[in-house]
């Protein structure tokens, strides 16, 4: 890649450095609360600085930026096991979607598969520009150095490799032969860790690493491809046969409507049916997603995109052969939602549990916008679907999640007198605060007190958080334990 650098370019890479040593202190000082915040208020205010308020896909863009602050303020706000990790790898994602999106060029059409390809695309530029730059950088540093010199340094680094295995293969001989040459080499590696040498190269490994990643990024945002032009044209419609289609879709509703009349009473009774228990619904409502999600939705997408036939007859068969097969996985979706309620009522709320609920919810909403779909076609499935997942995905951060399953787990044991602590355990400092409310309603609760004085302990042994790490409920939830009195 062939790239001038000019002068306020290297402005611009100083900006990057601090932002590299800013994401250093963010993510790799402990534990990351109030810091995800501040890594991306810093790197938005660069973007915009950069690029000064110049975007496109501007509400697709506000959206995903709304959903990218409250992802990373779920890090101050709330302390959930599942989505402290999986937020550390989605947000970054967002981020990069996000920021090649909102600088692209107006006309581009960011709802085809083929954006991937453009996000790709500009890492790769991205890091082809590091390199072009670094090598730039080297021609700058040693253009006036003669080739006697140049050939001297390439000796001394050769020297090095060589030199630098042979060096500890005789230190281990020498070591091996004197007790106290052994002894007075031993002690030089204690020596230097007290300098946290180690530690201080990584550190600045990362921040050269994360410097370089966003200038590089940041230099190609704007340059065009030919990729981007290629996305710009239209694309070369594929069709599959109407026919085909609607052979295929006659059996499966057919099949559909057979299997939710045989059990209909199934579906919507209000006990178990005789010989099955709770766990065998729930595993059978989740076959039905599994079935639904899997083979429906696939099959609507695929055919909604794919068969074309401008007959008015096949058109409007097409459409009702769409409608009853969306229809008819509405209700298998009602059953095992309803199924997996039974299933929660006697065994208690967990994530996985509340998650199947959400993403069955989710769906129906799929479903619905789908079924409309059907019948006006000039509305887009691949943007709905993408701002439905991304909203979806946002306010399960924002309800907090583990704070629904604690309280339904604790109106539980108010009704029925049973909770099961280990798994309240299981969970982050949300799910310590139940514990701590629990006992102070029914301390006698077996093992109950047993696991606090074990998190009380862990808590006093644990060093103190830094500033980065700063989160209002582990803040409140230490407190609170700290304050608990264990010795009733």
């Amino acid at each position: 890649m062939e790239i001038q650098v000019r002068p306020k370019d290297w402005l611009f890479l100083l900006v990057c450095l601090g932002l590299g040593l800013l994401g250093e202190l963010s993510f790799f000082h402990g534990r990351i609360g109030v810091s995800y915040l501040v890594f991306i208020a810093g790197f938005y205010l660069v973007l915009f600085l950069r690029f000064r308020f110049v975007f496109h896909h501007r509400r697709i863009g506000l959206l995903l930026m709304a959903a990218i602050w409250i992802l990373a303020g779920s890090y101050l706000f709330y302390d959930s096991v599942l989505f402290y990790q999986l937020n550390i790898l989605i947000i970054p994602v967002l981020v990069f979607f996000h920021i090649v999106l909102i600088t692209a060029p107006k006309q581009l059409n960011w709802s085809r598969p083929e954006f991937l390809l453009l996000l790709t695309a500009k890492l790769r530029q991205g890091l082809q520009y590091v390199s072009s730059f670094c090598k730039f950088c080297l021609q700058k540093l040693f253009k006036n150095i003669t080739d006697q010199r140049a050939k001297t340094i390439k000796h001394i680094l050769i020297g090095l490799v060589i030199g630098i295995p042979l060096l500890l293969v005789i230190t281990g001989l020498l070591m091996s032969a004197d007790a106290v040459f052994q002894e007075v080499m031993l002690r030089l590696p204690e020596f230097i860790l007290q300098f946290n040498f180690i530690e201080g190269i990584f550190r600045v490994i990362v921040v050269v690493f994360l410097t370089f990643l966003f200038f590089g990024i940041f230099q190609v945002l704007q340059r065009s491809s030919k990729l981007e032009e290629r996305l710009n044209q239209e694309k070369k419609n594929i069709h599959w046969d109407s026919v085909i289609a609607i052979t295929i879709l006659v059996m499966l509703n057919a099949m559909y409507v057979l299997f939710a009349a045989i059990q209909f009473t199934y579906f919507f009774s209000d006990g178990l049916q005789d010989g099955f228990t709770y766990a065998e619904y729930a595993r059978r409502g989740f076959f039905e997603l599994l079935f639904v999600t899997v083979i429906n939705w696939t099959l609507l997408i695929c055919f909604l995109k794919l068969v074309k036939d401008e007959r008015n007859s096949i058109k409007m068969t097409l459409k009702i052969m769409y409608s009853l097969l969306i229809i008819v996985s509405g209700v298998i979706l009602l059953s095992a939602y309803q199924r997996l309620s039974l299933y929660q009522a006697a065994y208690g709320f967990t994530l996985d549990r509340i998650l199947a609920d959400g993403f069955m919810i989710f769906l129906m909403v799929v479903f619905a916008y789908t079924f409309i779909r059907v019948w006006i076609e000039r509305l887009s499935l691949l943007h709905f679907y993408l701002i439905a997942g991304v909203a979806f995905y946002t306010i399960l951060n924002a309800v907090h999640v583990e704070q629904i399953i604690v309280d339904h787990n604790l109106e539980r044991y108010e009704e029925t007198g049973k909770i099961d602590v280990h798994y309240l355990n299981s969970l982050s400092y949300t799910g310590l605060e139940g514990l701590i409310e629990l006992y102070e309603k029914e301390p006698a609760f077996p093992e109950l007190e047993n696991i606090l004085k074990h998190r009380k302990a862990q808590i006093e042994l644990l060093e103190q958080d830094t500033w980065p790490s700063f989160n209002f409920t582990r803040e409140t939830v230490t407190e609170k334990l700290k304050d608990l009195d264990l010795t009733r």
